[in-house]
Order: structure tokens, then C-alpha cells, then sequence
């Protein structure tokens, strides 16, 4: 366990990927500015004698100090305002000492066990059962926790979680989502607008010569924007899982209680989505749904699997009965899973629920 939470190597990897990323971000807005010149200067025409490529060339090399000035201020932006603009779209407010004295006390003695400066408190006015930590630096990381998550898990189960997110913020998980989230951002952001605009309207190559030009360079435009899209979608689902196999790990570390861990896991399975806020930001939190097909492309391992790993690694115990009932049709008794699962062994496919296909 004290080898999983202090994984040097895991914390060097995300500083050199955190780097990466930002290059990455550079070089796709890039990508992304040049393919916009191209649709502008298929659309808008160019002077007899002239390539829209041409153009487009022209004018990206004028403007390439300019848009490097203006991504530079993007991740500084990214950097100073994260916790802000992520508190905004969860409507997650700050929690001081005295607004829950007990919540406070069990993450200030959980960082005062490893000498961790203590991150600021938040919660989330939510029913789902979550929490995530924010921050890219000491002064900013932040922990926040739902209403729900408070409310239905005991005390040893929310110190998990405290400790799962603490393990996140000293690993350097933490800023690679936040520098992932700002790279997806900027970049479908940009995606959105053209393609919803591009949405309502036909592109048709003329068999004029230049017009045949011009929308070529348009489809290729499209082209070149819908690639740096998925390429920033890509950048965020490919964060590997076992940073969660790892904070878990780190989780009974720290509280040296395993069953503690997999009992909020089991509690929050299937109730941890909070509703309205983004796919990059549901990310970052303890549980993030995954279900069916869309487990493929999931930032999270299955709670199942999670589970299964703290009992064969850490020592952790089954509970008698699930902490909740599973909902209706959609899957069974998580322990039974994870029993059938460990006798099958680690690479057999879950049991599937009765009815599904």
C-alpha cells in the first residue's frame, strides 16, 4: 500500500504528460486556426490569381504570434481560474471551519498524517453521492463534497473518500485533469460553434475551377477542425484508469481501512452523477458512471473492478449485504458480481444483468 500511494514513478510520469499536454494544446489550436482560415477563405472567396490555400498560409504565418499570445493566456487563465470556473459550472461553494467542524477535522488530521498542506473544503448542494478535488498548486487544491455524499455515508466511508481525493491532489492526477479539461475545452468549444454552423448549411464544389478550390479548401477546413475535435476528446479519455486503481490504494493507505473504501464504493455506485454538470468535470470526481458501451471510453474503471482489486490487494472484506439496493433490471447485487468475477478470474466479463442483451 505505501509503495502504491508513493509511486514516484506515477508522479514523474504525470509531470512529463502535463507538459505534453500543453504542447499538445499548442499545436492543436494551431491545427484548429489554420483549418478555420481555410473554411474562411473557401467561403469568402480570394483575389483572381490566388489560392485559398494560399490565403490561408498567408495569413496563419501573420497571425501565428497572435494566436500563440492568446493560447499562452488561455492556460494562464486555465491555471489561475480553474477552481473558479469549475465551482461555477457545479455551483460548488467554499466550507469553512466552523459551517462543519467534524468534515474539517477528519481532512486535517488525514494530512496531517503525511505532512500534506491541507487543501481548502467545498460542497456541492447535490443528491448524488460524489466528490472531486480542484487545483492546479498548494494555494489552489480544493476538495469538494456533495450534500448526498454526507448524508448517506458514515463517517469512516466519507474519510475514504477525503483520502481517495487527498491521494489524487499529491499524485499530480489532480493538474493533469484540470490541463485536460482546459485542452477539450478551448478546442470543442471551437468545434461546437463551426460545426453547428456548418450544420445548417450545404457546401458544393462548383466545376469552375476556383470555386472547385475553394471548396475543396472548405472540406478540408471541416476536416482538419473535426480532427483536432476528436484529438482533444482523445486527450482526456486517454488519462490512464489506474490513477483511480492508485488513489484507492493510496485511500487505505492513508485510513488503513479497506473495507471502509469498498463500502462507499458500493454506496456510490449508480448514484454518483451530478446532474448539470459537464462530462469534464464528472471526470475529475470519485465515481463517474460508466455503463454498457460507453464503459469503453470511460476515465473510470467499474466499480466492480475497483472493488475486486481492494480485495485481492489490500485485504478488503465483502459486506453481508449491498449498502443499497440496485436499481431495478439494470444490474445486480454488486457483491455477487464481484464474487463471480474473482472465481472466473481477473479477465472474465462481468455477468451480465437479466433482460439486457
Amino acid at each position: 500500500m505505501a509503495e502504491a500511494f508513493g509511486l514516484y514513478t506515477h508522479q514523474r510520469n504525470n509531470r512529463i504528460r502535463s507538459n505534453l499536454l500543453i504542447v499538445g494544446l499548442f499545436l492543436l489550436v494551431y491545427l484548429t486556426a489554420w483549418g478555420l482560415l481555410l473554411v474562411a477563405f473557401g467561403y469568402g472567396g480570394v483575389p483572381r490569381g490566388r489560392t485559398a490555400f494560399g490565403e490561408a498560409g498567408r495569413i496563419f504565418r501573420s497571425w501565428f504570434p497572435f494566436i500563440t499570445a492568446a493560447t499562452m493566456l488561455w492556460v494562464f487563465v486555465g491555471f489561475r481560474m480553474n477552481v473558479a470556473m469549475i465551482n461555477a459550472v457545479t455551483g460548488s461553494t467554499g466550507l469553512a471551519r466552523e459551517d462543519n467542524p467534524k468534515l474539517y477535522r477528519m481532512l486535517e488530521n488525514l494530512c496531517i498524517s503525511r505532512g500534506l498542506p491541507m487543501p481548502k473544503l467545498a460542497i456541492v448542494e447535490s443528491e448524488a453521492l460524489n466528490a472531486f478535488a480542484s487545483g492546479v498548486n498548494d494555494k489552489q487544491f480544493t476538495v469538494s463534497v456533495t450534500t448526498g455524499l454526507l448524508a448517506q455515508l458514515n463517517d469512516a466511508e466519507v474519510e475514504a473518500v477525503l483520502a481517495h481525493e487527498l491521494t489524487h491532489i499529491r499524485n499530480g492526477d489532480v493538474r493533469l485533469m484540470v490541463i485536460a479539461v482546459v485542452i477539450a475545452g478551448v478546442i470543442s468549444f471551437i468545434g461546437e460553434i463551426v460545426f453547428r454552423g456548418f450544420g445548417r448549411s450545404r457546401v458544393r464544389v462548383s466545376s469552375d475551377d476556383a470555386k472547385k478550390g475553394n471548396g475543396l479548401a472548405i472540406i478540408i477546413g471541416i476536416a482538419v477542425i473535426a480532427i483536432s475535435w476528436f484529438l482533444a476528446v482523445l486527450i482526456r479519455l486517454s488519462l490512464s484508469r489506474s490513477r483511480e486503481y492508485l488513489a484507492d490504494a493510496g485511500a487505505v493507505e492513508l485510513t488503513k481501512n479497506p473495507d471502509a473504501m469498498i463500502s462507499a464504493l458500493l454506496k456510490i455506485s449508480g448514484r454518483a452523477d451530478i446532474e448539470g454538470v459537464p462530462s469534464g468535470v464528472m471526470d475529475m470526481c470519485f465515481e463517474n458512471d460508466p455503463d454498457d458501451f460507453a464503459d469503453l471510453f470511460s476515465t473510470h474503471p467499474s466499480v466492480t473492478k475497483r472493488v475486486q482489486a481492494l480485495v485481492e490487494t489490500a485485504g478488503g472484506r465483502m459486506p453481508a449485504m449491498p449498502p443499497h439496493p440496485p436499481k431495478i433490471g439494470e444490474r445486480q447485487d454488486l457483491p455477487t458480481m464481484v464474487e463471480e468475477t474473482a472465481a472466473r478470474g481477473p479477465w472474465a466479463r462481468p455477468p451480465q444483468a437479466p433482460g439486457s442483451h
